[in-house]
């Protein structure tokens, strides 16, 4: 019989969790540091990052941005009150979050407007080509695979590591003066939320997926929870590539024209 979880140390300390839970952690490490090592938080850090990269970015990552509220409507309705105490838990917190997610997406517009890129653009334009990596496995795994899955994909491993690279970007006193002063603290808001010590969403997640697969779940149930982790990650890894290869392209057209 699958022991129940209910979480009695700190919600943010790993050693709180099921060892199932901490092996997952462990073993998806190698790939969410992949995000946080990635080249563009370097350059965007340093201010350096070109006008082409910071318009790829904004337009290829906010099709998640726009429907991570949508990914939580599909987890939402996967939830039955009292069927479990991992129901209840999810239904509560999804209910309350929905919405936070969507001053989100208001939050990215401010800072793509800050960043120099219009409004207009991020909703109209077309995401650089392959960028779609993380939106559409975002959507394929909370739409389709089981409540446990969706949470783990996306609020927590999703969620998690851009806290990560958010916490990175938004210390960076560099990065900030290269803003307009005109707008400058709205267009740092969406950073400033998601930074990792300012954001529990990811533990809270990690909660819910431990209460709803309880202490020790079938081994199938372990392993497909981490892939599911793990390809988020890489698939946030891809967009991201994606993102900084079309100004790649770009340079090697100019050097074989010139």
């Amino acid at each position: 019989m699958n022991a129940r979880f209910e979480l009695t140390g700190s919600q943010t300390d790993i050693t709180s969790y099921p060892i199932w839970a901490q092996d997952m952690v462990s073993s998806c490490a190698d790939a969410r540091r992949g995000i946080v090592e990635h080249e563009m938080w370097d350059a965007m850090r340093a201010a350096t990052l070109d006008p082409q990269t910071t318009r790829n970015f904004m337009v290829g990552v906010w099709p998640v941005i726009e429907r991570f509220p949508g990914y939580m409507s599909h987890s939402l309705l996967k939830t039955r009150y009292g069927r479990s105490p991992g129901d209840d838990l999810a239904r509560r917190w999804l209910v309350r979050n929905i919405r936070v997610e969507q001053n989100h997406a208001e939050y990215w517009l401010n800072w793509a407007e800050s960043a120099g890129v219009s409004r207009d653009e991020v909703l109209a334009a077309e995401p650089p080509k392959g960028s779609q990596a993380l939106a559409d496995w975002c959507e394929e795994v909370s739409r389709n695979d089981s409540l446990a899955a969706g949470i783990a994909a996306t609020n927590y491993a999703v969620e998690g590591a851009t806290g990560d690279w958010s916490q990175l970007v938004y210390e960076s006193t560099v990065y900030a003066e290269s803003l307009p002063i005109s707008g400058r603290k709205a267009g740092l808001r969406w950073l400033q939320l998601h930074a990792a010590y300012d954001d529990t969403h990811p533990w809270e997640a990690l909660e819910i997926v431990c209460t709803l697969m309880g202490h020790n779940p079938p081994v199938d149930q372990i392993e497909h929870i981490k892939e599911c982790v793990r390809r988020s990650y890489v698939s946030m890894s891809i967009t991201l590539d994606r993102c900084m290869d079309g100004v790649s392209s770009i340079r090697k057209w100019n050097e074989v024209a010139a």
